[in-house]
C-alpha cells in the first residue's frame, strides 16, 4: 500500500523485474495482480517478507541471491509507529526492528 506500492507500480510501468517484499501473502497477492494487470507486466513477484524477524530477512536475502541474476534498485520502505512496546522472538524491541535493524541488515546482505 502507500508509495511502496506506488514505487513498485512505477517500476513495473518500465517494464523492471520487480519483486514485492510483504509481510502479509494476501495483501501481497492483491498488489501483484493489480500491478500486473495496470501495468501488463508478468515480471511482479511476491516474496514474503517480515523485516521485524531478522531471520525473515536472512532467509528473504538468501534467496534473492539465489534466484536473482542481479539486483538493481532497493527500496526499503516498510515501516511502522504506534506499536506497543513489545520484544521479537530474537529478544529486540519491535519497532526498531521494523524500522531500522531489518532493513539495515537486508541492504547489508544483498550488497554482496
Amino acid at each position: 500500500a502507500g508509495i511502496g506500492k506506488c514505487v513498485a507500480m512505477d517500476l513495473a510501468r518500465r517494464n523492471a523485474r520487480t519483486i514485492l517484499a510483504c509481510r502479509s501473502r494476501e495483501r501481497g497477492q492483491a498488489a501483484v495482480e493489480e500491478i500486473r494487470a495496470a501495468t501488463g507486466n508478468p515480471a511482479v513477484v511476491l516474496r514474503l517478507l517480515d523485516t521485524g524477524s531478522l531471520a525473515s530477512v536472512r532467509a528473504f536475502a538468501s534467496a534473492v541471491l539465489r534466484e536473482e541474476s542481479r539486483l538493481d534498485v532497493l527500496v526499503n520502505n516498510a515501516g511502522v509507529t504506534g506499536l506497543p512496546f513489545t520484544i521479537t522472538s530474537e529478544g529486540l524491541e519491535q519497532t526498531f526492528a521494523i524500522n531500522y535493524l531489518g532493513p539495515f541488515l537486508l541492504t547489508n546482505l544483498l550488497l554482496g
